[in-house]
């Protein structure tokens, strides 16, 4: 007899549909059970997870020779979703599970698309990818998906499929021979779901640095990349770690989007259907190029990807491998990573906002003088020029002085700052659509970020001066962009120019 289940394999963040087929010859000789089909070593153990799932929920495994086919066969399998994809097959070769529904009871297995990996006893753990397999199973028409109960919310954010969620092999005998009233999880609301993030600090708290404040509303509000320079205890990581709460919410495109990614990685938390607020990823700088940007046999995704439609903050920026900056490079560049093996290229989005922090010398302070100088620039020469470049905000993070650390904060709050952020994307959004100012091409810029005669002269004096480069000068108009639109002004000034100009600090400092 020959069994057809219908399964999913990731590829990247998306599904692709797997057909897992079992072919049952009772009358050969019984031998162990075959996987072929390109799997991994966790799918050719999935054999043994599978008879003791059987046996422990009261169904005997079928005698004779046994195949199971995963195709297509010249894709790799990994992991152990196929557990249960497999164990139905192995039920429907014995005729526990009939081959088509009877007088409408009990669901029809060719309708649905099956995943989960199986607990000796039988119970049903969750996997990863199970929202990529709901979109999977929207686009192909089919009527639902059977998936780990703790996978179940995730999979409810799609629409147009029913979910159905199992915690044992016997609720999915049950459903699929009419014994359990078949009742698909409630299909979730994303639009009430999503939040602002928690701000676990008050700006308001942060003694001092106004003007670091002021950088990180533009940044915040174009969704600009920014760098922090200054000596330790100034404030640095504790200003990147209250950033989250200006940032503006998720939409539900990107908060589907995010987890998404979430789930290709298996960083979901069981019975977690959506990542609600923007991710904030602050890898330690030990972290290797792989742990960053992505990689592995089969491509999983990177800390840049992780931190999609959030921020990606690197403390002590220098101290991070020549190797792994340099290979942020072109993800700040195309916001997508792609990581090409020998048997696929996989695209992973990594559309981030980089905040950066770091001290002008290794010591950690900047001593006078000419000394302190060549230390920093020593120090400096960590960080290329074409990575630097590609930061739109340069701000110093100065020491703040005592008189300022012994009164009580009185300086800006993450309220008033989520205000300015929120009213400046509410001007882009109502000019350029869900783009962001830090987003915009070259050809963008000149229809919507016009300068001022003023404004044009100063720049062009600017880059002579500073011998800036021609990815600087687009820099500067986005940033000024950006500070027009907080101001609340349709066109660019000197001001606005002068400022962004103000921004680019390590160019002044070459």
């Amino acid at each position: 007899m020959l069994a057809r289940v219908q399964s999913y394999l990731l590829q990247g963040i998306d599904a692709l549909l797997c057909e897992v087929e079992i072919d049952h010859d009772e009358t050969a000789i019984d031998a162990r059970p075959v996987v072929v089909g390109l799997p991994d070593a966790a799918v050719k153990e999935s054999v043994e997870r599978v008879r003791s799932a059987m046996a422990n929920s009261g169904y005997a495994s079928p005698l004779g020779r046994i195949v199971i086919n995963l195709a297509p066969a010249h894709l790799r399998k990994e992991g152990p979703v196929y557990d249960l994809p497999i164990a139905v097959g192995l039920l429907g070769v014995q005729g526990v599970l009939p081959p088509v529904t009877r007088d409408g009871e009990g669901l029809d297995p060719r309708t649905l698309l099956f995943a989960g990996e199986l607990a000796l006893d039988g119970r049903v753990r969750p996997v990863a990818g199970v929202i990529a397999l709901a979109s999977l199973a929207a686009k192909r028409g089919a009527r639902g998906i059977v998936v780990p109960a703790d996978n179940a919310a995730e999979a409810a954010v799609v629409e147009g499929i029913e979910v159905y969620g199992v915690r044992t092999m016997a609720e999915v005998v049950g459903l699929l021979t009419g014994a359990l009233e078949p009742n698909p999880v409630p299909r979730a609301n994303v639009s009430t779901m999503l939040r602002e993030a928690p701000a676990p600090i008050d700006f308001a708290e942060v003694r001092g640095q106004e003007a670091v404040k002021r950088a990180i509303v533009v940044a915040a509000a174009g969704g600009h990349n920014l760098l922090m320079l200054g000596p330790p205890g100034t404030g640095k990581t504790m200003m990147a770690k209250a950033l989250p709460g200006v940032l503006p919410p998720l939409s539900p495109d990107e908060a589907v989007e995010v987890t998404r990614i979430y789930s290709a990685a298996g960083q979901l938390q069981p019975g977690q259907g959506l990542i609600t607020s923007r991710p904030v990823r602050s890898p330690h700088h030990t972290a290797s190029t792989p742990a960053i940007v992505g990689g592995g046999i089969v491509p999983r995704p990177g800390e840049i990807s992780l931190a999609h439609h959030g921020v990606l903050f690197l403390d002590e920026l220098p101290e991070f491998p020549r190797d792994v900056l340099e290979a942020l490079r072109q993800p700040l560049e195309d916001h997508v990573v792609t990581i090409a093996r020998s048997h696929a290229a996989v695209r992973f989005p990594a559309s981030f906002m980089l905040v950066a922090a770091m001290n002008p010398t290794p010591k950690g302070d900047m001593p006078p003088g000419e000394i302190g100088r060549r230390a920093m620039d020593k120090y400096m020469e960590r960080l290329s020029g074409p990575l630097l470049d590609r930061i739109d905000i340069h701000v110093e993070a100065p020491g703040v002085p005592w008189k300022q650390l012994s009164q009580a904060p009185v300086g800006t709050s993450t309220a008033q700052m989520r205000a300015q952020v929120g009213g400046a994307r509410g001007r882009q959004a109502a000019r350029q659509g869900i783009k962001p100012n830090a987003r915009l091409s070259g050809k963008e810029l000149d229809a919507l970020a016009g300068l001022s005669d003023d404004a044009m002269a100063l720049l062009g004096r600017a880059m002579g001066e500073l011998s800036l480069s021609a990815r600087a000068y687009d820099k500067i108009r986005r940033v000024a962009r950006t500070i027009a639109d907080i101001a609340g002004e349709a066109s660019i000034g000197p001001e606005h120019v002068a400022e962004a100009v103000g921004y680019r600090l390590l160019d002044r400092k070459v």
